[in-house]
């Protein structure tokens, strides 16, 4: 072959490595959404292999000429307000008299996070209830509750429960529901087999984060319930962040204690972009510490996720990467504090994004539809209260 011809190819090769690299840049995204990768035919009518979408109502779209659904249109939000957010979950009696009345049957998922509950139907709980559910959220980190109506509601009404917990946040780069901004989606269509292109790239689909963490304010108690799944696969992993902090040593909690670290949304939003999406807020980062405390319990946690924590403040850029890669590794490698949520028909999980971090699975390519609803009330800022040594 001609060396002319050689350096030609190499050119061309170097120059589609770097535009990959450049979309990928440092967040790392397996179930990116968009409406280029949304079969609405087949989500709308099924086909003759594929049943057609359970909820359409819940589905996101290209354009308001859909009849059904928006939200992929390029609608812009103003910048958050901070407000004053109020923990419900001090307000709960302990013994979950209103939550876990006589004949709920509650299984520890493993020793050190997660429930499964079955008898319960959220929908109907009053407001002590709802206030024993956000303490009991917390304690134990996530709750799978089964054989839930949440999906069969009408929207507004998911979220009136959901909002009882803080305002909603309108996530910045996904669809919605038609109406309904407030509601995020997690949505991966019958026929799409884009996870063979991810896996061109990547290696593993892990994500671990907790949600929306460059916000002023992110989530505290935070619904995801299902509407439709593949016959296996798509599970989403949890990590409690309480018990990654307790494991650490007296010294090294001590040091940590006091130091901040950047959280940006600047990386979400450009990978949004580099797809043809949308982005609906102008992006922001925010300066949160990495120990956080929670206002219920008083546990403090780690606050630190690869995917949007960028920078240790104060530390130098070799000192910073060092730091936070020991923090994410061992959050990724403790499988002794995780938990598997397995989905099916009916489950609602109900998790603290204050004292968890958790990542989707994408294990499946055979195209069948994945589809989830997330209601994500805003919360306090996230705080820190002095180092005690025990």
């Amino acid at each position: 072959m001609a060396p002319a011809l050689i350096e030609s190819n190499a050119d061309a090769v170097a120059e589609q490595t770097f535009q990959k690299d450049k979309n990928q840049s440092s967040y790392k995204e397996a179930f990116s959404q968009s409406s280029a990768t949304t079969d609405y035919n087949t989500e709308i009518n099924g086909s003759d292999t594929v049943e057609p979408a359970k909820y359409p109502n819940y589905l996101p779209s290209r354009n308001r000429s859909q009849l059904i659904v928006e939200d992929w249109d390029d609608v812009t939000y103003p910048p958050y307000e901070p407000f004053d957010a109020y923990e419900h979950g001090r307000d709960a009696d302990p013994s979950f008299p209103n939550l876990l009345k006589e004949g709920v049957e509650v299984k520890d998922i493993t020793a050190n996070i997660g429930a499964e509950v079955h008898g319960v139907q959220l929908s109907k709980l009053n407001r002590a209830g709802q206030d024993e559910l956000a303490l009991f959220a917390a304690q134990k980190k996530l709750v799978a509750f089964r054989n839930q109506d949440f999906a069969s509601l009408p929207i507004q009404e998911a979220l009136d429960f959901a909002e009882y917990y803080g305002p909603s946040h309108i996530h910045q780069t996904s669809g919605a529901p038609k109406g309904f901004p407030r509601v995020h989606l997690v949505h991966r269509s019958a026929n799409d087999t884009t996870s063979k292109d991810f896996f061109e790239e990547r290696t593993n689909s892990i994500t671990w984060h907790t949600d929306v963490s460059f916000e002023m304010q992110p989530p505290g108690t935070t619904f995801l319930y299902v509407l439709d799944v593949p016959n296996a696969g798509g599970d989403t992993l949890f990590g409690n962040m309480a018990v990654a902090y307790q494991r650490l040593s007296p010294e090294f909690k001590k040091r940590l204690h006091g130091l901040k670290a950047v959280h940006s949304g600047h990386d979400q939003a450009a990978a949004s972009i580099a797809r043809g999406s949308v982005v609906h807020r102008t992006p922001v980062s925010n300066v949160h510490p990495i120990v956080r405390t929670h206002p219920a319990t008083g546990e403090k946690a780690l606050y630190v996720n690869p995917q949007f924590t960028r920078r240790i403040v104060g530390f130098k850029k070799e000192e910073s990467d060092y730091l936070l890669k020991f923090l994410f590794d061992h959050i990724a490698l403790s499988a002794d504090l995780q938990a598997r949520i397995k989905w099916e028909a009916g489950t609602v999980v109900v998790w603290d994004n204050r004292v968890t971090a958790h990542s989707a699975i994408l294990d499946w390519q055979d195209g069948q539809r994945r589809h989830l609803a997330r209601l994500t009330p805003r919360a306090e800022r996230p705080f820190e209260t002095p180092f005690e040594e025990k």
